[in-house]
């Protein structure tokens, strides 16, 4: 029987991925093993950060030692938070961690949020505004540019949707209180929380803010509309135009 031209490149693939696969085998799957049933047995505040970070990551990348790959991103960005939600340029510089890798950080930021956003939506939120802050705070902390965002109400203060209305630069980002009211509407919203983020970490509002806040305030009373408050996300703070008194 004739032997397959592609015989010798199969044999020479896997002679490659030979060591990968007795190292996963040995120390590396023995370590995988022991974290896994830590997590299991003691719950998540059993591991470390740069461990959760291990975790996730073999499970994206399983034929890779994750363990360097875990403590470049600890020692580029600090924390667990803070890796999940660095931005996908910087993710994809990080040496060995590739598109799998930064899917798999991603998806665990996405379902971190959804969870802390399946706490206030159609609940009153005005009623639970520790957890609101919270939701917030998870959400636009970390980001490193402005995001604008309204949270639109019912006629019992639940809140029925929070959309981004624009994304702007490290300092700036243009709302259309025409936009905002009309998005209102189509959405049989009685109420607005306007949010936004400033990447410098100060929530102190700008002259700017100020206007636009007055601006859609305008806009909403026009149609009936209650514009609840402003809420200005730092990092790590947070201020609130109506107990500012600037609302």
């Amino acid at each position: 029987m004739a032997k397959s031209p592609h015989l010798p490149q199969l044999a020479e693939t896997l002679d490659l991925l030979e060591p990968d696969r007795l190292a996963l085998s040995g120390g590396t799957e023995g370590h995988r093993a022991r974290m896994r049933a830590r997590l299991l047995s003691a719950g998540p505040d059993a591991l470390a950060d740069h461990e959760m970070l291990e975790m996730i990551l073999f499970l994206a990348l399983p034929r890779r030692d994750t363990k360097p790959i875990a403590r470049a991103l600890m020692t580029r960005f600090g924390s667990f938070a803070a890796a999940i939600a660095a931005p996908l340029q910087d993710l994809r510089a990080t040496e060995g961690l590739g598109e799998a890798g930064v899917a798999a950080l991603k998806a665990v930021q996405a379902a971190a949020l959804r969870l802390v956003r399946a706490e206030v939506m159609n609940r009153p939120v005005l009623d639970n505004w520790d957890r609101l802050m919270e939701y917030l705070n998870a959400m636009l902390a970390r980001e490193r540019v402005e995001q604008f965002r309204v949270l639109f109400l019912d006629n019992r203060n639940r809140l029925v949707a929070d959309e981004a209305q624009a994304r702007g630069t490290v300092n700036h980002t243009p709302v259309y209180p025409r936009e905002v009211v009309k998005r209102a509407l189509e959405l049989q919203a009685t109420g607005l929380i306007l949010v936004h983020n400033h990447p410098s970490g100060d929530p102190t509002p700008s002259s700017a803010d100020l206007k636009m806040t007055q601006e859609v305030k305008r806009a909403a009373e026009a149609l009936s509309l209650v514009l609840h408050d402003h809420v200005v996300i730092g990092n790590g703070r947070w201020l609130s135009f109506r107990d500012a008194g600037l609302l």
